[in-house]
């Protein structure tokens, strides 16, 4: 018997109690008894994403979300800037390009973060821009980007919207909507809320909301007028994933229960023993800076294939982490500890990563990075 361990950036393991939730006997999602389910998941999305605005659900993944903050606040032909400092600022590039708008990338090397004063230069030079797309972490380097120094460079700008795919970082990281001038935040249901993929949700100002009645980009599904006005019924526009609400509603439950200020320690103090475990072992992490704490990009050895790491991981320890992706791929592997993660899951990624290191064989002495992981857990410390 092999048991299985996930430990990649998305889906993520789900919590017993969230599972057990999800196990009830389906309800009808117009009928009364999902309507107190549903208004206190909807209030709670509130309280993690830090906003007083709405908070709207949607049975998709989070590109679902990152594809209806484009078509509902945008036409074709506006201008737009697009930061793109890995795989998943390309999809906003690629996103905006299919509904016609112009966009413009702002390049940030991989593994660096993008400079607010790049952001702040791009929108003097081109005052016809809408809308700002940025991650707050770029899953496929492992960096954390900013979002309060941008959100001061585009917050007073009436005319410019800030959209920030926070999918990877929510949960993670402390993400203030409202204080940062977050007009579009998004989540999906399968990172740091610790639930199967199928939901995206998507925070929106009043300011994107005064913006929307000028759009006019086709969209039908993704109507997110019709959700605002769905969700004010406690319900949503077309059939939900019914189940997988009632599993929000647990999940976040548990969050609300630890605390929003503990949450964020806990990841920091994680992702640091992962980090100092790296070090410990002789590797290298790869973000040269702003590592998030959602989950840690690690440079494969000098003459080992990354892509040899996560596959041995996998078929000979039941770790399942990730690899790398487009030019990072057999470079680095991915071990994320977000969500569900916890002293042991570091644990048993470092352990794992040692022995296969050992059996590839590369030089590293067992136990190494365990001890420097431990001396962190065991104190409690965070950056």
């Amino acid at each position: 018997m092999l048991k299985r361990y996930l430990l990649a950036p998305g889906p993520t393991p789900v919590p017993p109690e969230v599972l057990l939730r999800m196990a009830m006997p389906i309800i009808h999602h117009r009928a009364p008894d999902f309507v107190p389910v549903f208004e206190s998941a909807k209030n709670r999305l509130k309280w993690l994403f830090q906003t007083n605005n709405d908070v709207l659900i949607l049975t998709s993944s989070g590109t679902g979300a990152m594809t209806a903050s484009v078509d509902n606040f945008l036409s074709p032909g506006d201008h737009v800037l697009v930061v793109n400092g890995g795989k998943f600022g390309e999809r906003w590039t690629k996103i905006c390009k299919a509904y016609g708008l112009l966009a413009e990338e702002i390049m940030v090397p991989w593994g660096r973060s993008v400079k607010p004063a790049d952001v702040a230069g791009a929108l003097e030079r081109d005052p016809a821009v809408k809308a700002v797309f940025m991650q707050a972490v770029e899953t496929s380097t492992g960096v954390y980007h900013d979002v309060e120094a941008v959100g001061a460079v585009i917050k007073d700008r009436k005319d410019v919207l800030f959209a920030v795919d926070a999918i990877s970082a929510l949960v993670a990281h402390d993400l203030k909507s409202d204080a940062w001038g977050v007009d579009l935040m998004i989540g999906g249901s399968q990172k740091g809320l610790m639930l199967p993929p199928g939901l995206a949700f998507l925070g929106v100002s009043e300011k994107a909301w005064r913006m929307s009645e000028g759009s006019k980009a086709p969209r039908f599904y993704f109507n997110l007028k019709k959700e605002r006005e769905a969700l004010k019924k406690n319900q949503t526009n077309y059939t939900p994933a019914v189940s997988l609400i009632i599993g929000l509603e647990a999940a976040l439950e548990m969050l609300e229960q630890e605390g929003l200020q503990a949450v964020f320690a806990r990841h920091a103090r994680l992702a640091l023993a992962m980090r100092e475990a790296v070090r410990a072992m002789g590797l290298e992490t790869f973000p040269e800076e702003s590592p998030s704490n959602s989950v840690t990009a690690i440079k494969a050895p000098e003459g080992t294939d990354g892509q040899e790491i996560y596959k041995n991981l996998r078929e000979r320890y039941g770790v399942t982490a990730a690899g790398g992706q487009d030019k990072l791929k057999g470079k680095v592997f991915r071990i994320a500890h977000l969500g569900y993660a916890g002293t042991f899951d570091v644990i048993t990624a470092v352990s794992a990563i040692e022995m296969t290191l050992k059996g590839l064989g590369h030089d590293v002495r067992l136990g190494s990075g365990v001890g420097a992981a431990e001396e962190i857990l065991l104190e409690k410390r965070t950056p």
